[in-house]
Parts: structure tokens; sequence; C-alpha cells
């Protein structure tokens, strides 16, 4: 099943995707155009831990002209970087690259601690699309980013669906895609990932534990391009969903 969280009539809604268009827990049904879209995700009583991986596709790596690693290069988000689909990310003014990164995001579905790789997929509770935007100017090291590169409000749109585990045969072979303005410009699939999805749960859960929530950003694949103000990005995952997003300059 395909599950949204969005406003509509000045609240917040639960809501399913129901023969193109959206059904409200109360049973309403609304159309795709007469919403807010919010990230898909439930709220919780806690922080959300938000972790990110940075080179995990060896094509990615090479195209950065990075070796790639040997264990996972890991960073941390803040809550404030996710938006919704169809929502806008701000370019700051005066930066010279600015670039999407269409990723597969794992939600955990139950709290992980210490589990094996053969278990992993048990601790999954889903799968939706994040378009990690990173800004190179603010580069310092590839392999330790400063905190403006990866956690500015609004850079990390997420959804439109959160789709159940369940309906996701192989997580590992989905297709991705990314346009810009229409145009492709990126294009892998799950399967090259250096560090898949079971390997991730177990790592992480060896030293940190996994809540209901929290979120992977597993990487991209080659192919990033430079976006400007008015550009519209769609990053797409097979079986999950097209996240459209549009760049605006930053007042």
């Amino acid at each position: 099943m395909k599950h949204a969280r969005i406003r509509y009539e000045n609240a917040v809604h639960e809501a399913v995707e129901h023969d193109g268009a959206l059904r409200l827990a109360d049973g309403r049904v609304v159309g795709f155009d007469a919403v807010d879209w919010l990230p898909p995700l439930a709220p919780t009583p806690r922080p959300r831990t938000i972790l990110a991986l940075g080179l995990n596709y060896a094509d990615h790596a090479k195209e950065l002209e990075f070796k790639a690693p040997e264990e996972p290069l890991v960073f941390v988000k803040g809550q404030s970087a996710l938006i919704g689909h169809r929502q806008k990310t701000f370019r700051p003014a005066g930066v010279q690259f600015m670039h999407y990164e269409c990723e597969l995001a794992i939600v955990i579905g139950r709290t992980a601690r210490h589990v094996k790789r053969d278990d992993a997929y048990d601790f999954i509770g889903g799968y939706t699309v994040a378009n990690d935007y990173a800004i190179r100017d603010y580069l310092e090291n590839w392999y330790r980013p400063n905190l403006r590169v990866k956690n500015r409000d609004t850079c990390t749109p997420i959804g439109p669906w959160l789709v159940d585990a369940k309906d996701v045969a192989d997580p590992m072979a989905l297709a991705l895609r990314t346009t810009v303005n229409g145009q492709v410009t990126q294009q892998g699939n799950t399967r090259d990932m250096i560090f898949d999805a079971p390997f991730l749960i177990e790592y992480f859960s060896r030293f940190m534990t996994l809540s209901p929530g929290d979120l992977i950003l597993t990487g991209t694949p080659d192919g990033v391009v430079d976006c400007q103000p008015g550009d519209e990005v769609v990053t797409e995952i097979e079986g999950i969903g097209a996240l459209v997003n549009t760049i605006a300059a930053a007042a």
C-alpha cells in the first residue's frame, strides 16, 4: 500500500493512494492537486534519526574521483531538511554548484538493535524516495562534509509515498531515474549499491538503536548536474514513486 501525509482544508491527514487519487482516513477522496504534500512519515515523540550514505554507488564515487569506500561513509541530517512532494527547495545566492541526489530511503518499522543481516528486512517498515540536494561550494571534504552541504532547511524533499515493505519484492533491484525539466540526467539501479539495505541495518544496529520512523538514505548513482532556480527536478524509483521538486532562489 502507498501511504501519504497531506494538508487539506487546514488540517493534516493520513491518506492512501486510491485509483489515482487520495483516500483520507475519514473516507473522503481528493485529487492530488487539491492538497499540500508533507513528508510521508508519521510524527514521532522524539527527534527522528536520519542517517545518510555518501559514495554508496561505485559509479558515483568514480564520478567524484574517489575510490569506492571499504566501510560506509555516513553523516547525520536534521529533520528541518525534510519537505514534501511538489514543494520548493531554495538555492542560496551566489553558489556555483547545487545538485540533486536520487536516493532510496529506508524507513525503520520496529526497534532494531544487534540485528543480523539475515533478519534485517524484518525491521524495515517501508520505502520512500528522497532527493538529498548538496551544495558543492560548501564541501570541505567528501569524507567529512560541512553541515551546510546537507543540513539546510528544505534541502531534502521526500515522498510522495511511503510504500509498505511487504509490497516491494526486491528493494535491491529497483531502477532509479532523475529528470531536470523533462530531460533524463541520471539513471541507475539499487543493485549497484556498495552497501545494501540488509548490510546497513546490521551495521548501524551494532552500535546504535534504530527506532520506528528513523530514516536511512542509501546514496545516489552517478549523473548529478547543477540545478538553477526555476528547474523542476523529478527523482523517481521503480515501484516507489516519482518525487517532484522545484528549485527556487533564496530571498
